[in-house]
């Protein structure tokens, strides 16, 4: 991690993770970073499922490689267009696809891009194939080169569409739509059942943080790939699926929010404690714990960040 990253992100059910980053594995891109947010509008940029056949029904639309969609609201990638199906998991319920990306994508019958597939190629429009109709369970993006710096169509006060995020595991960069990306960050940071005000807080934060990275970050992969974020305790904790209803609800309550310093983005910072990670700074950090205690206490979202990040601007 680069010297000016702080020591961030606490698991609140482990200890602090050591920060050191000795890897090197090589990524892949997903996507490109400018697609459209999904909104169930199969728009130029995304790879859409249709719910029935013929590119009929609801539509579930993507910007990247998915591993695994989940099978569970509020957790699982869902059609989200008008129509049958809304609102359906999309997990072995797809039955066609429209590929309005620039790159071939391949539908497999297994997660984690495993098992019998189907390729579609820039454009196409097309039905699954007997052994993937309604057995469809991760998809990936295929070829093409990751860019070699990072680009964003953010700004200190126009938010990224979206970010591109290291998945160690899977040893690739994705990029992520951007409210995706905070949906499926705050729950593996702040405990779904902690009182709303803390919730709040803490999806601001996590906003501003992938939001800062997104307009500072210059790090590349060993083979010169960009990307914004790490997937895991270096930056924040995101897990595909992971999002819950009451932390969609604080992200969507907050979206419209930000935190400035001196008229530029804040790179809200957080920990477990105020002694958790060892480099606590007042001022620049909040406590996870210490948001919790106080939303307890009725303290409001404002009041809660205002008590942690000093010389802040709330908009």
């Amino acid at each position: 991690m680069h010297s000016r990253t702080a020591r961030l992100i606490s698991r609140l059910t482990t200890a602090v993770a050591a920060v050191a980053l000795g890897g090197s594995v090589l990524a892949i891109t997903a996507t490109p970073a400018s697609a459209a947010e999904r909104d169930g509008v199969c728009q130029s940029g995304e790879f859409c499922y249709y719910f029935n056949s013929n590119n009929k029904g609801s539509v579930s639309d993507f910007t990247g490689s998915v591993a695994d969609y989940a099978t569970k609201q509020p957790s699982c990638y869902d059609f989200k267009g008008p129509g049958n199906g809304k609102g359906k998991c999309i997990k072995n319920s797809a039955a066609s696809v429209w590929n309005r990306s620039g790159k071939t994508v391949r539908v497999y019958f297994n997660s984690r891009f495993a098992g019998t597939h189907q390729d579609f190629r820039p454009g196409a429009k097309g039905n699954l194939i007997p052994a993937l109709k309604n057995q469809n369970a991760s998809h990936q993006f295929m070829g093409g080169t990751a860019p070699t710096r990072c680009k964003t169509d953010g700004s200190h006060s126009r938010l990224p569409t979206s970010i591109l995020v290291y998945r160690k595991s899977l040893g690739r960069v994705e990029s992520v739509a951007f409210k995706d990306y905070v949906r499926n960050v705050l729950p593996n940071e702040w405990r779904s059942q902690w009182p709303r005000e803390s919730l709040r807080a803490g999806a601001i934060a996590v906003k501003n943080y992938g939001w800062y990275w997104a307009l500072h970050s210059t790090r590349k992969t060993p083979d010169g790939k960009c990307f914004d974020v790490y997937d895991h305790t270096s930056s924040q904790v995101y897990r595909p699926g992971s999002a819950t209803a009451a932390t969609n609800a604080a992200v969507n309550a907050t979206w419209g929010t930000r935190l400035t310093r001196n008229g530029k983005v804040f790179q809200a910072q957080y920990c477990q404690s105020s002694t958790a990670c060892g480099m606590w700074r007042d001022g620049d950090w909040m406590s996870q714990n210490g948001s919790r205690d106080k939303a307890n206490k009725g303290w409001s979202h404002t009041r809660i960040l205002k008590a942690y990040y000093t010389r802040i601007a709330i908009h």
